[in-house]
C-alpha cells in the first residue's frame, strides 16, 4: 500500500540485513543497530545536518561518517546582504570512529581538530549546536551556541530500500523546532528569537548506491499564528512503500503523495515550480541566494545545489483545510553524490 505507516516498535534490519517493514511513520519506530548491517563498513553513511533560519539569516551545520570519508561542514547565510560561505573538513576513512548515535533522540557527538570545534548534544528535551571555527571565512572566526527545544511533536521517519541492491536509508526529519540562541562571524553577531525562528534536523543512518542523485526541499515558519512546515523530496531510494512528502502544522503532520520539483533548466536562480500528484502541493519558488558546493576527493565527489528562497501558493492538511503561503522562506535541492 502507497505511504504505509509503520506504528509497532521494531527492528530495522532483518538477519538477511533488509528493511523489516518498508514505509514512514510519525516517530523513529525502527531501532537502528549497527552491527546488523550486512555491508562493508567503508559503505556505511551516518550524518546529522541541523539547519537554523530566519528570513534575514541561516546556520547549517554537518557532522558525519560516510565510511571512507567523513565530511564536517559549517555554512553561514546572509539573506539581506546576498552572500553565503561553507567551509568543509574531509576526514580520510573514519569508518565508525565518529561513534554516531544509533538514536535521534539521544547523544553527543563532538569533532575536534586544529581548525574547528563542532558538537551536536541531545539531552534533557534540548538540541545544542556549539561551534569554535578559527580563520572560517577571510581570516575571520565563527562562533555559535544555539539551542533548540524538542517538543513532542510529529516528524517523518523513513525506512526505504533501494530496489535490487544491499542498500537502504533510514532517515528522520524533524521540522519547526524552536530555536534561540547566536552565532558570530568577525564582529557582527546574529540571533536566534525561539517565537519565530526554527531548526530543523536531518538524521540520517543507511547503506547507499555509489552514484546517486536526490532532491528535496524543506521549509519551517509560522502561519496563522502555528507552527507549519513542510518536507518534500525523492531519489532517497524505492519509494513504493511511502513517500517523505509531508506537511507539518501544529505539532502534527498531514502525509502527502508525490511532489515533483520543476527546476530551470541550467539557472537555478530562476524560478522553480513544484506540483504533486494529489494537488496539495502547489508551489512557486523565487530564488534569493545560492549554494553551490563541488567537492572532490579520493574517490568521492559530491555536487551540491541548494537554494535558498520565498515559496508561495497552496498546501491542503488532512481535513481539507487550504494553507496559503505568501514568500515563505525555505530551500531546495538537487545533490549528485558519487561516494
Amino acid at each position: 500500500m502507497r505511504n504505509h505507516e509503520v506504528t509497532e516498535t521494531q527492528p530495522l534490519l532483518d538477519s538477511s540485513g533488509k528493511i523489516t517493514e518498508p514505509g514512514w511513520a510519525r516517530n523513529p519506530v525502527w531501532q537502528y543497530d549497527r552491527n546488523r548491517i550486512k555491508a562493508p563498513k567503508f559503505r556505511i553513511k551516518e550524518w546529522d545536518y541541523y539547519l537554523v533560519m530566519n528570513e534575514e539569516h541561516a546556520a547549517a551545520f554537518t557532522l558525519s561518517d560516510n565510511g571512507y570519508v567523513g565530511l564536517q561542514s559549517v555554512s553561514l547565510l546572509n539573506f539581506k546582504e546576498k552572500w553565503e560561505h561553507t567551509e568543509t573538513i574531509l576526514t580520510p576513512i573514519p569508518m565508525g570512529k565518529m561513534k554516531m548515535p544509533a538514536s535521534s533522540s539521544k547523544g553527543h557527538i563532538l569533532f575536534r581538530d586544529k581548525r574547528l570545534r563542532l558538537e551536536f548534544r541531545v539531552e534533557g528535551g534540548k538540541r545544542t549546536i556549539s561551534c569554535d571555527f578559527k580563520e572560517f571565512y577571510q581570516g575571520k572566526p565563527f562562533y555559535c551556541e544555539i539551542d533548540l527545544e524538542q517538543r513532542r511533536m510529529d516528524s517523518i521517519v523513513m525506512a526505504t530500500p533501494w530496489t535490487g541492491k544491499n542498500a537502504f536509508y533510514y532517515n528522520q526529519k524533524i521540522n519547526c523546532i524552536p530555536a534561540e540562541g547566536y552565532m558570530s562571524y568577525g564582529d557582527v553577531t546574529y540571533w536566534f528569537n525561539p517565537k519565530k525562528d526554527y531548526g530543523t534536523l536531518d538524521w540520517g543512518r543507511g547503506v547507499w548506491p555509489y552514484n546517486n542523485t536526490w532532491y528535496w526541499g524543506s521549509g519551517s515558519g509560522t502561519v496563522g499564528g502555528k507552527p507549519f512546515g513542510f518536507n518534500i523530496g525523492y531519489g532517497f531510494g524505492d519509494t513504493s512503500a511511502a513517500t517523505e512528502n509531508i506537511l507539518f502544522y501544529d505539532g502534527k503532520v498531514h502525509k502527502l503523495d508525490d511532489v515533483t520539483f520543476h527546476i530551470p533548466e541550467g539557472d537555478y536562480m530562476k524560478p522553480w515550480a513544484f506540483t504533486s500528484s494529489d494537488g496539495r502541493f502547489e508551489m512557486e519558488f523565487e530564488p534569493i541566494l545560492a549554494r553551490a558546493a563541488n567537492l572532490s576527493a579520493f574517490i568521492v565527489s559530491s555536487d551540491q545545489h541548494q537554494v535558498f528562497g520565498k515559496m508561495s501558493g497552496k498546501a491542503v492538511l488532512d481535513d481539507g483545510r487550504f494553507i496559503e503561503l505568501k514568500d515563505f522562506m525555505c530551500f531546495a535541492e538537487k545533490v549528485h553524490n558519487r561516494y
